[in-house]
């Protein structure tokens, strides 16, 4: 290979499948749906749909598919062989496949003589026959097949020969794709390398087919490859007498990811996995560390270079719509993956990023961030005034001043990692920019435990007097807690002076109890995550009173609002 034609990866996800295997993850058909078009648009070639057949869900899911086809991406349908005794062309599974309408079907069939006779409870021979008489008649009817083999690297240890056949029946039936499955996550890099090497030698694989042979990657000083050209796409591949070969890896031993990389490194060209590494148990290989690996830092190709950097953007909305909360700290695409605390480190990333970045953030859709604590010098201040707009030099009295109130705070119990809207407010105190919308006069909460029918439930209700331009407003709302009928009271009695108060709302609300040893007198801090539906900010309150610490929160999530709000505000009123 040259440095004008690296080696193209067809990434194959199987979030909608495998991905949503995980504990506590339901998607529903718009969700599926959502996710699909996402992973198109980010340029999967192979997307896997589900089991048609399985349920009514993944029935439809391919109906609407068939209305308002992928632009890009080939959707993939997913079942195992037919049933022991009986033929393909009976089994009434395999009619639910085609039904589908899929182009491609991943067929999984059992590599492990152990699942064989203890699983399946039938022979050797007829998992063979099963195997072949599954793939030549999806082949009949004019599907092609990727094999995945399950529990490949388990069956392979235990009974080589026997592994080996599965492989070369299905090969012989037709499928285009191998796929080594490490269906239990227990194989570590070594044994991965080892036994794919020894598969593509007994099998007699053409290691120029399987984009291998002459490889060297070509890196530019930056650990990026220089070379790219359109990403790889199930229309590139055509149909040929040897198959290409495929990995499929679980996390049981953390090391989904290095066993996909090293089969790569051994000959593979389609990695399966999921995104956010979502999947059973420990999950499945994460695809937004492996995409980047493969193409960053080895030069292989997956997908162009303005796909890869909306990886970020499509890994957090994915994990919105699973409902479940981004890793700050996974590679690459979490919040943290380019966040920089120690002063010395800031100081040297603001003159060379390459001191401290592994690759620049920009390349998957991420971004540098400064973290705020009481480790921070005036190098942290003055990088992370600049993200905010504020423009300060090491002599401004403003910026020591700054630095001084944060080690003071965080020696109260404030953290600013996490409530950088908090800091922001505090940097416009400090440089006297910082607007008051109201003054807070007093507020009381009661809660009370009442009886239902069945099981107790309690109700709050806070009255609150503020005044705002020169004017006293006392206002009284009821929630079900302390802190959510204190929250409705004060936007109830803002609103009629700010309106877009109506469009503010809490996304989330963490305590933590600082000083566990105090018993209840304990000092908390309270974290309050709020969105006005475009944006998200976290404001930071600290208190012994639970419910004083949570008002500052709060108080600090609507004036942090308000200020995004005429910001935009003012911008677009320059552009007029």
């Amino acid at each position: 290979m040259t440095s004008q034609t690296p080696t193209p990866i067809w990434i194959y996800d199987t979030t909608l499948r495998d991905g949503s295997q995980r504990e506590g993850l339901s998607l529903s058909i718009e969700d599926k749906l959502r996710i699909a078009r996402q992973l198109d648009q980010l340029g999967i070639p192979f997307i896997e749909g589900g089991w048609p057949g399985a349920n009514p869900k993944d029935v439809q899911f391919f109906w609407r598919l068939k209305e308002e086809p992928l632009t890009q991406a080939e959707i993939v349908a997913f079942c195992s062989t037919r049933r022991p005794h009986k033929t393909a062309a009976e089994d009434p599974m395999l009619q639910a496949i085609l039904a589908a309408g899929t182009h491609w079907v991943t067929i999984f069939g059992k590599s492990w003589d152990l699942h064989v006779t203890e699983g399946l409870g039938t022979t050797l021979d007829e998992n063979l026959e099963m195997i072949r008489d599954t793939i030549e008649y999806l082949r009949s009817q004019g599907r092609r097949v990727i094999y995945d083999a399950e529990h490949w690297f388990d069956g392979y240890k235990n009974n080589p020969d026997y592994a080996l056949k599965t492989l070369k029946t299905a090969m012989d039936a037709g499928a285009e794709w191998l796929v080594f499955c490490d269906t239990n996550g227990g194989t570590l890099p070594h044994e991965i390398s080892q036994i794919v090497r020894d598969v593509i030698d007994s099998l007699e694989l053409n290691p120029e087919n399987q984009g291998r042979a002459g490889f060297e990657p070509t890196l530019s000083p930056t650990g990026g490859a220089k070379a790219h050209k359109p990403a790889p796409t199930h229309s590139t591949l055509n149909n040929q007498n040897s198959p290409r070969l495929g990995i499929h890896t679980h996390n049981d031993s953390d090391t989904a990811v290095a066993n996909a990389v090293m089969s790569v490194l051994e000959g593979v060209s389609m990695v399966q996995g999921t995104m956010n590494g979502y999947g059973e148990r420990c999950g499945n290989a994460n695809l937004c560390s492996l995409i980047p690996n493969l193409q960053l830092k080895l030069g292989y190709h997956c997908m162009q270079e303005e796909q890869l950097a909306t990886l970020t953007q499509v890994s957090r909305s994915i994990s919105e719509v699973v409902n479940l909360a981004p890793d700050d700290h996974a590679a690459f695409v979490g919040r943290s993956a380019f966040a920089h605390k120690g002063g010395i480190h800031v100081s040297a990333v603001e003159r060379n990023p390459l001191t401290y970045e592994h690759i620049p953030p920009q390349q998957v859709g991420n971004q540098r961030r400064i973290v705020i604590s009481d480790q921070s010098g005036l190098s942290n201040v003055l990088a992370k005034a600049k993200s905010f707009g504020h423009e300060l030099h090491k002599q401004d009295a403003a910026c020591r001043q700054i630095l001084g109130r944060l080690k003071e705070l965080e020696n109260e119990g404030y953290q600013f990692e996490a409530a950088e809207a908090s800091f922001d407010l505090l940097m416009r105190d400090a440089l006297g920019q910082k607007q008051q919308h109201f003054e807070l006069k007093g507020f009381q909460v009661h809660s009370d435990m009442l009886q239902g029918i069945g099981t107790p439930y309690s109700n709050a209700m806070a009255t609150i007097k503020v005044t705002v331009n020169g004017e006293d407003i006392l206002e009284v709302a009821e929630g079900n807690g302390p802190v959510s009928a204190l929250d409705a009271a004060l936007r109830k009695a803002l609103v009629r002076f700010y309106p877009e108060i109506g469009t503010f709302y809490l996304t989330d609300y963490k305590v933590r109890i600082l000083d566990g040893a105090a018993g209840t007198s304990a000092k908390t801090r309270v974290l309050v995550e709020s969105s006005n539906g475009k944006q998200r900010w976290t404001t930071v309150g600290v208190s012994a009173n639970i419910l004083e610490a949570s008002y500052q929160a709060v108080v600090e999530g609507i004036e942090y609002g308000l200020l995004l709000q005429s910001t935009v505000k003012t911008a677009v009123e320059q552009n007029v």
